[in-house]
C-alpha cells in the first residue's frame, strides 16, 4: 500500500513540475555502479564484494531551476543493480542483480551551470533478475526471469551527490527495501516449500560515477565548450 501511496506522490509532483514556468531542460547521463550490500544471512552479518557493473545503466532527468542556486528534478532512469556475495563457510558465490525502471525525484542546490550538490528519493521498479552460483569458482547455475516473485515488486531508495563542471557526478545511493521477496516460496525437494529469503536481509548500496551525455537534444560537452567560447568572445570585444 505504501509503494502505491508513494507512486502517486511522484505522479503528483511530476504533473507539479510539469506546471513550472522556470526553466526547464533535460539532462542524460550514463552510470559507472560500484555496489555492496548489508547483509545479514540467517543471523550471520556478512559483508559483500565489491561488484562494478558498467552497462546498462541510463538516466535521463528533467530539471526545473526555479533561480540560478536551486532547482528540482524529476525523470526516470534504467539500472543495473545488485550484489555478490560469499556464504560463510563455504567455497559458494552468488552473484544477484535486478535491472530497474526507477523514477527520481529530488532537489538540486548550489551554482547550477557549474557545481552543485542533489538529494533525492528513487521508486524502482526490478523487471529483469540475474542468479548465479559458483562454487569453488566454477558456475554450476544460472537463473534469469522476467518480473521475478523472488525479488520485491517495488524498491525505495534514497541518493545524494554532487556535480562537477561538464556533467560529471559522484553519488551515494541506499536502496531501504529489502532486495528479495521474505515472502517468497520454492520446492524444498520433499513435496513441501521453504522460504530461502525469510531469515535474511539484503539492503543494497553504492557509489556510482556519471557522465553527462546529452544537454536536451544537444552533445553535452559540445554544448557547454560552444557556450563557454561564445562567452569568452564577447568578453573581447
Amino acid at each position: 500500500m505504501r509503494s502505491y501511496f508513494l507512486l502517486a506522490l511522484l505522479l503528483f509532483c511530476v504533473s507539479v513540475f510539469a506546471q513550472e514556468k522556470k526553466k526547464f531542460y533535460t539532462t542524460t547521463s550514463g552510470e559507472l555502479i560500484f555496489s555492496f550490500a548489508n547483509i545479514n544471512y540467517q543471523g550471520a552479518e556478512e559483508g559483500s564484494v565489491l561488484r562494478f557493473s558498467p552497462v546498462f545503466n541510463f538516466q535521463n532527468w528533467a530539471n526545473f531551476d526555479r533561480s540560478e542556486k536551486f532547482g528540482m528534478f524529476t525523470g526516470f532512469s534504467i539500472r543495473n543493480v545488485g550484489f555478490i556475495y560469499d556464504i560463510p563457510n563455504t567455497t559458494t558465490r552468488m552473484k544477484h542483480r535486478t535491472y530497474n525502471f526507477g523514477i527520481p525525484i529530488g532537489i538540486k542546490i548550489g551554482n547550477l551551470s557549474k557545481r552543485f550538490l542533489f538529494a533525492g528519493y528513487e521508486l524502482e521498479l526490478p523487471f529483469h533478475y540475474k542468479e548465479k552460483t559458483f562454487v569453488d569458482e566454477e558456475k554450476v547455475e544460472k537463473k534469469t526471469i522476467w518480473f521475478s516473485s523472488r525479488v520485491t515488486t517495488f524498491n525505495h531508495s534514497l541518493m545524494a551527490g554532487i556535480q562537477t563542471p561538464y556533467g560529471v557526478t559522484f553519488k551515494f545511493k541506499y536502496y531501504l527495501t529489502n532486495f528479495f521477496n521474505k515472502d517468497f516460496e520454492e520446492s524444498d525437494g520433499q513435496g513441501g516449500f521453504t522460504k530461502p529469503y525469510a531469515n535474511s536481509d539484503y539492503n543494497v548500496f553504492y557509489f556510482s560515477l556519471s557522465f553527462g551525455l546529452l544537454k536536451n537534444m544537444d552533445l553535452y560537452y559540445k554544448k557547454d565548450k560552444s557556450e563557454s567560447y561564445s562567452a569568452s568572445k564577447r568578453s573581447l570585444h
